[in-house]
């Protein structure tokens, strides 16, 4: 069975697509079977992975307000791993599914046909509490939040996290924290930090072991198609995703433990 991972920030700029990216180039380098899932209209992640968005003869609103198939939309990545590609079409996708009546159970109904294809989906959401958001997070098992370590990041988070308790009292009940991920992190910064220290006094184990750190090299990689974890396998940001993987891999194997055990 799929995990699904919605990654999720309605604040923009703070890393975000550069993790939903990254993160699925290395769970694939991992050996994980994965499908990236782009709902941001701007398509970023689409870009990043060495699909161009300009270019496509199907999108994800083909597959979601249209009939055609996972099979016939999803594409081979650049980092290894499917990319459900999307772009200012899903703009027109968020306007029609308004006059839906199942308008946020949608992304929910397409992915069942991943279940048994992928080991991992990870979802980059758009920077915004849209209806493709609460899609994301009502098909999800967890969701991931990607945070820079700054005051206003906090008063984000704030919103976000009364979102998620919304949709897991009213729709999907099974909705986790994955976890939180700082990123963009410079240790130097007295406030980055100040907020690091408050988010690991609040949250605790909720917060990633795993830093994200300014990288270059991270920046760099989506110019030319790649994941960081291709562009540059040894760079400190490359290094930090595959870390991610792996303490993301561990809590699930904690998860499965301990759903066994009970």
């Amino acid at each position: 069975m799929a995990r699904v991972i919605a990654i999720a920030n309605q604040k923009g700029g703070v890393g975000k697509t550069t993790t939903s990216v990254n993160l699925s180039a290395a769970l694939a380098l991992s050996g994980s079977v994965v499908l990236l899932v782009d709902l941001d209209p701007q398509g970023n992640a689409t870009m990043g992975s060495g699909v161009d968005k300009r270019n496509l003869d199907l999108s994800i609103y083909d597959w979601l307000m249209e009939d055609e198939s996972l099979e016939t939309v999803a594409i081979e990545g650049s980092g290894g791993f499917k990319v459900m590609p999307g772009n200012t079409d899903l703009t027109a996708a968020e306007v029609e599914l308004l006059n839906e009546d199942k308008r946020t159970e949608r992304l929910s109904q397409k992915l069942s046909a991943a279940q048994n294809i992928f080991d991992y989906v990870i979802i980059d959401c758009p920077p915004s509490l849209s209806i493709l958001t609460i899609n994301a997070l009502i098909a999800s098992d967890g969701v991931l939040i990607p945070m820079q370590c700054e005051y206003y990041a906090l008063e984000g988070l704030t919103a976000l996290l009364e979102t998620v308790e919304r949709v897991r009292e009213e729709a999907n009940k099974d909705l986790m924290i994955e976890g939180l991920l700082r990123t963009m992190y410079d240790p130097r910064n007295g406030l980055t930090r100040d907020v690091s220290r408050q988010l690991m006094d609040y949250f605790g184990e909720a917060v990633f072991r795993t830093v994200i750190p300014r990288n270059v090299r991270l920046a760099e990689a989506p110019s030319h198609g790649l994941p960081a974890t291709h562009y540059d396998k040894g760079s400190r940001g490359a290094v930090a995703y595959m870390a991610l993987a792996a303490e993301l891999r561990r809590r699930h194997m904690s998860i499965l433990y301990k759903e066994k055990e009970s």
